[in-house]
């Protein structure tokens, strides 16, 4: 199998173990876009998770001359008409994972259980130097817990208990969760499109 080097557009270590995990099998292997020296990220000022996600790959594959894989994320909890949703990751302003998810808990503490419904969201755009963009999107239904449960993963993934699962994604093994999970969705579905006949948009050529 051809190896494919793409930049990863991202600082984030969990998502960079997600997607090398994800992606290893498939012949493509991740290198970090700072360390092919592309400078520090604009702001992510975009109205939606497609808007920052292209704007992340878009500038890495720009400043990187390499194919460019990025993506942006967030929780949307039913009972906060949406919220956090792009705003997931600055959520109650400049907190730590744990003190974020207290902030979320409190937001909802007076919600009952059946009514903590949620979903993850997550867009992923691959961009090349010469301007060529491809967006995926995945989505994975929940529930918010009244505590935290389990020690892997990152973000909300304590607080999330998958619909999927049975279990929070931090409490489910990487694989299980990669499976089922909004991320893990999103990847399969660019996989498959890149493994349409006669694709070589990202891909090495044989």
């Amino acid at each position: 199998m051809a190896t494919t080097q793409w930049l990863l557009a991202s600082g984030n270590p969990g998502k960079a173990r997600e997607f090398e995990t994800a992606l290893r099998d498939h012949g493509i292997q991740l290198r970090l876009a700072r360390e092919a020296g592309v400078p520090r990220f604009p702001p992510e000022n975009g109205v939606t998770y497609e808007e920052n996600a292209l704007l992340k790959a878009g500038h890495a594959a720009l400043h990187g001359g390499a194919v460019a894989l990025a993506d942006d994320s967030g929780l949307e909890v039913d009972a906060l008409g949406g919220a956090p949703g792009v705003h997931s990751a600055r959520f109650g302003g400049v907190l730590s994972d744990g003190e974020r998810i207290a902030y979320l808990l409190q937001r909802i503490r007076n919600v009952p259980d059946d009514e903590r419904t949620a979903r993850f969201v997550a867009v992923l755009v691959l961009a090349t130097p010469d301007g060529d963009v491809h967006s995926v999107r995945g989505e994975c239904r929940g529930r918010i817990l009244q505590g935290p449960r389990g020690d892997g993963g990152h973000g909300y993934d304590p607080v999330f208990l998958s619909d999927d699962l049975g279990v929070t994604f931090a409490e489910a093994d990487l694989a299980a969760k990669q499976r089922v999970s909004h991320r893990g969705r999103a990847l399969a579905e660019l996989l498959e499109w890149l493994a349409g006949p006669g694709r070589t948009f990202g891909r090495a050529r044989r």
